[in-house]
């Protein structure tokens, strides 16, 4: 049985996220950085540029994300903080005109973003990624968590590339409530951590 552990993406865990974010789909280029920044923004960044703000970011703390280790190699990633720090989110009209909570709310988090590597998909460590993301929360005092995935029950072809969202039923299957639905694949659902 593979051993699973999830740690805090930290300064020192830097090459270990590279790492978790090459393994396939858009993370290398990406580097987590897309809910970050406006796309006007966006589009006059480089990949370098990106893996240097993502390593700044990580320097900088708290933790944005979390890293899942499986028998030591670093294989996934799942984005976790202050919806308020991933602007683009809020920018986005299908979900700023469908989220229940205040934008200006910094107790109101966000799941963002997951990336596993591709050898080491199917295996439910999405679900593992999520359920370290809802303590994480937790522990530094969210009220709320907010994310974005998709269906891909809901009769639209989804590319693999567009799964960093995650996938509603993994979301339903932690306790997280279907919101809206700004699009038949796309839904915002959420998760109380109040009670």
């Amino acid at each position: 049985m593979a051993s699973i552990i999830i740690e805090q993406a930290t300064p020192d865990r830097f090459d270990d996220a590279q790492h978790a974010l090459s393994g396939g789909g858009d993370g290398r280029g990406c580097q987590c950085q897309w809910w970050m920044m406006p796309n006007s923004r966006w589009q006059q960044t480089s990949q370098q540029e990106r893996q240097t703000m993502l390593r700044d970011e990580l320097a900088a703390g708290p933790p944005p994300a979390l890293i899942a280790y499986v028998d030591g190699e670093a294989v996934g990633w799942v984005r976790i903080g202050p919806r308020t720090r991933q602007v683009r989110i809020g920018r986005t009209r299908h979900f700023a005109t469908h989220s229940e909570e205040p934008w200006d709310d910094e107790t109101v988090w966000s799941v963002s973003c997951f990336v596993v590597r591709k050898e080491f998909r199917k295996q439910g460590l999405n679900a593992r990624l999520l359920a370290a993301a809802i303590d994480y929360a937790r522990a530094r005092g969210a009220r709320v968590i907010e994310a974005y995935p998709l269906d891909p029950d809901a009769g639209r072809k989804i590319a693999s590339n567009e799964l960093f969202h995650g996938v509603v039923a993994t979301f339903a299957q932690a306790g997280f409530r279907e919101v809206a639905r700004p699009k038949p694949h796309l839904a915002i659902v959420s998760l109380d951590l109040a009670h």
